[in-house]
Parts: C-alpha cells; sequence; structure tokens
C-alpha cells in the first residue's frame, strides 16, 4: 500500500488562485455600495475604527492580517479573560451568546456574516482563499498536533466546511477534523458546493454568535 502526503502544486493551485482572485474582485465590485453601507453603520453607532484587524496563521503556518468589519466594542480581545468561565465555545475557542461586548449593528452582521465581508480584500491580496480551512490564531496553532499541520498546505478560506458544519457548536477535535478532510478532499467542484452550502448556512444563521 503506498500513501502520498495531500498536495496542491502546479495546475491545481494556479487554477484556485486565479478563481479565487478573480471571484472575489468581481464580488468587491459588485458590493462596493454594501460594504460602504456597512462601514457607515459601523462608524456612525459606536466609537472605534471600522475595520478590525488580527493576525491569523495561513498556508506554510505563515502569519498575516485579517480583516473584519468591527462588530465588538473597542478593547474586546482584553476582555476574554474577564468572560472565559463563561464561555460557550469548545474548549480552545472563547465564544460567548450574548456577548456583552458586542455592538447593536455588530449582532446584525455577525447573525449574518457580513462582518468578514473584508476578508474578499485578503483573497484579492492572497493571503486567504475563497474556501478554505478555518483561519486560526496563532494560540490555537500552539495546541495543534502533527497532523493538524496538513491544513496549512492550503490558504484560510473566507468560507469551508466549518462555515457549514455549524461553526461555533463544532468541538475543537471536529473542527480540526474538518480542515484536514477539506485539504486532502480539495478539488474545485468541492469549493463550489461548499460555496453554495454557505448561502444557506448564512441565511440560517447556523452556529453564528
Amino acid at each position: 500500500m503506498h500513501m502520498e502526503r495531500p498536495e496542491l502544486r502546479g495546475i491545481r493551485r494556479l487554477t484556485k488562485n486565479v478563481v479565487d482572485r478573480t471571484a472575489a474582485t468581481v464580488g468587491v465590485l459588485f458590493l462596493v455600495p454594501v460594504l460602504l453601507g456597512i462601514a457607515l453603520a459601523v462608524k456612525l453607532t459606536s466609537r472605534g475604527p471600522v475595520f478590525f484587524k488580527q493576525e491569523r496563521v495561513g498556508r506554510d503556518g505563515e502569519t498575516f492580517s485579517m480583516l473584519k468589519f468591527r462588530s465588538m466594542v473597542v478593547g474586546a480581545d482584553r476582555m476574554v479573560e474577564q468572560l472565559a468561565e463563561e464561555s460557550d465555545g469548545n474548549g480552545v475557542l472563547f465564544k460567548k451568546k450574548g456577548d456583552p461586548r458586542i455592538t447593536t449593528v455588530g449582532r446584525v452582521l455577525r447573525r449574518y456574516s457580513l462582518d468578514e465581508l473584508p476578508q474578499l480584500f485578503n483573497v484579492v491580496r492572497g493571503s486567504m482563499s475563497l474556501v478554505g480551512p478555518r483561519p486560526p490564531l496563532p494560540t490555537e496553532v500552539e495546541r495543534y498536533g502533527f497532523d493538524m499541520h496538513r491544513r496549512f498546505l492550503v490558504k484560510p478560506g473566507l468560507t469551508g466546511l466549518w462555515q457549514v458544519s455549524d461553526r461555533s457548536d463544532l468541538s475543537w477535535d471536529d473542527s480540526v477534523r474538518i480542515d484536514v478532510r477539506y485539504v486532502e478532499n480539495w478539488s474545485l467542484t468541492f469549493d463550489l458546493m461548499i460555496l453554495w452550502k454557505t448561502v444557506g448556512a448564512v441565511l440560517r444563521g447556523s452556529g453564528a454568535y
């Protein structure tokens, strides 16, 4: 029996990159009015910047700055320790239903994943894909075992199997297993299927909080 390490190279990688950047560019141009409207809503309803930047780990373990519309009060990241015991997450990722740090507009943005739209710029720049593993924090990567590093063979995605699998309701082991499954079974058809299912997941707000 012969087993090969999953790879995404050559024409397969080129195809994914071209599709990602082209679709993201078209998406940004098409969504300009929506992006401007959300930016204005964030700016007028709470103090602080419109965008929230956070360091995430991408392909080959390289870090990059991921963009989101700010959906929480300024300094929310420094309040995690105070709320840690009330986490509804999976033991590694902090998540809280009814999180007091989330702004009024932020609740709507997160409910329909609109806060994620600026990641289209990450896709255009080449640090993310439209579809891929969830972009992890450096503190999460410190807990990874050897097999988990296979997820770094591809770029993290704006959406992925995690997005269509109840997101925040997944256990830590399940969320990592799903990422590795994606890497080992990648195809353009698989990406299109996930994008289609993402629409339904976003409209349902499944696992979004």
